[in-house]
């Protein structure tokens, strides 16, 4: 068993904005742009003094991970762009550990730490939330992975063993996991396809009769054309979770679209309530008048998201063990730490969404524990761009029992994913409604970077990664 251990002995940030093609409205909010935010770090094997570079980005989505009623969204996100700085700064003072999951293990509280001074010396009115600490924390810990994987010429997901973790999960989830080893979780191989993920916004025009006005870029300007032109068959659908007529009668008319625009094809949707139920009864009203209006979409209907708000314990009298029974009832925002799981498992929910803007690591811990707790697991990302999007795809290619990943950054932002269509196109321009996984089975987290966007030091990283 390796005993060797790993060092940051490098790590540097830049970040870049981007508008959006079309606003994207979700939980009352309208985001109109977003800045992906970037490390990349060197390894070094503290016993043979080798080293590798790794690179890591994530969008900066605030209006999901902090969406603050007393900043305002600019403020919000400069917040967490600072302390993502100021985490990549504390990277090369962690102490060299065996895997990235052990410096991930180091990283968290001091992330905490920094984010209490920020606040602070800000003199902000409230806390930077767990979520947005996750965010912020995120683009380092990919890198992390990316790294440690071209440091073993390997695929940094079957870097996840005994031998180079040095334990079982138990060291991280606690005793109930002793002898749990990662390939509980873990799959063998890169899944070969992943079913795509369409988000359908509250400000989306289905068909051509909601079309006020066009955009002319080239790129499908209705869910009917998207469907049509990738050959959909899942679809993410945002609802108000306020307005119940009008949740129940978006849902069947997107159901009318999408069998009129692909009357063959057997479509699947999750429904988005952002946070917004007021109680569980909303959801299975919903679910009752849905089934009256057009029984055939009921079950279509893969998996309901977060329907309360993300903080479960302010309600604890308030459950989802009646709509569980109906369809899984999945947590996003909830799904912080171990103990929120647990929580939310208690409560009713049956299933959580994992996401690569929470980290690799928590990702991977936390889908570990859900299969253990028979949860069922689903991979969502954050408006996700580039190399933000090849990650998250890589993260969902190697978890046992995904069948779908979520890519929205192609229709809401496709400025992000123009210098990596060169190298990756099947990844951002769909065909048959899937995800080409199958190409991230490379070292490092599965991907080579294009070379255009990397400085002469990390030029190594543009390399075929197979």
């Amino acid at each position: 068993m390796s005993k060797s251990k790993i060092a940051v002995v490098e790590a540097e940030s830049e970040k870049f904005p981007y508008l959006y093609r079309s606003p994207l409205k979700f939980g009352g909010r309208v985001v109109k742009d977003v800045t992906v935010f970037r490390v990349a770090l060197s390894l070094e094997d503290q016993n043979t003094k080798k080293k590798a570079h790794g690179i890591g980005e994530m969008t900066m989505g605030t209006a999901w991970a902090w969406p603050s009623v007393s900043l305002t969204p600019e403020m919000a996100l400069k917040t967490v762009i600072v302390l993502a700085e100021r985490i990549v700064a504390a990277a090369t003072s962690l102490v060299a550990d065996q895997h990235p999951l052990h410096l991930a293990s180091q990283i968290k509280p001091i992330a905490k730490k920094l984010a209490e001074e920020l606040a602070a010396s800000m003199k902000l009115t409230e806390a930077i939330p767990d979520l947005a600490i996750a965010l912020a924390i995120s683009p380092l810990d990919i890198a992390l992975h990316d790294a440690y994987g071209r440091l073993h010429g390997k695929n940094s997901f079957d870097c996840f063993t005994q031998e180079h973790v040095g334990t079982d999960l138990s060291h991280f989830l606690g005793e109930e996991f002793l002898g749990k080893d990662f390939s509980e979780i873990i799959a063998p191989k890169t899944a070969p396809t992943l079913f795509l993920y369409h988000l359908v916004g509250s400000l989306d025009p289905l068909s051509k009769d909601d079309l006020n006005r066009k955009i002319d870029d080239g790129l499908p300007e209705t869910l009917e054309d998207w469907i049509r032109s990738q050959q959909l068959s899942h679809l993410k659908i945002k609802l108000t979770g306020k307005e119940l007529d009008a949740d129940v009668g978006r849902v069947v008319e997107i159901d009318r679209i999408a069998s009129r625009a692909f009357p063959t094809k057997q479509f699947s949707y999750s429904l988005d309530f952002n946070e917004a139920c007021e109680n569980e009864d909303y959801v299975i009203d919903f679910l009752e008048r849905l089934e009256r209006l057009n029984r055939e979409a009921v079950p279509k209907i893969h998996y309901i998201e977060q329907p309360m708000g993300r903080d479960l314990r302010l309600r604890k009298e308030v459950t989802m063990h009646r709509v569980s029974r109906l369809k899984p009832v999945v947590i996003d925002e909830s799904l912080t730490d171990l103990e929120m799981l647990r929580f939310a498992k208690q409560q009713g929910y049956s299933g959580v969404a994992v996401k690569a803007c929470k980290g690799v690591s928590d990702s991977i811990l936390l889908s570990a524990a859900a299969k253990q707790w028979g949860m069922k697991i689903y991979v969502q990302d954050l408006t996700c761009i580039g190399g933000s999007f090849m990650a998250s795809a890589s993260l969902a290619s190697r978890i046992q029992g995904v069948t779908a990943v979520e890519g929205n950054g192609r229709q809401y932002c496709p400025a992000g994913n123009k210098d990596w269509e060169s190298l990756y196109r099947p990844m951002f321009k769909i065909l048959g409604g899937v995800v080409p996984t199958e190409l991230l089975n490379g070292i490092g987290m599965g991907f080579s970077w294009p070379r255009n966007i990397l400085s002469k030091k990390y030029a190594d990283l543009s390399q075929p990664s197979v």
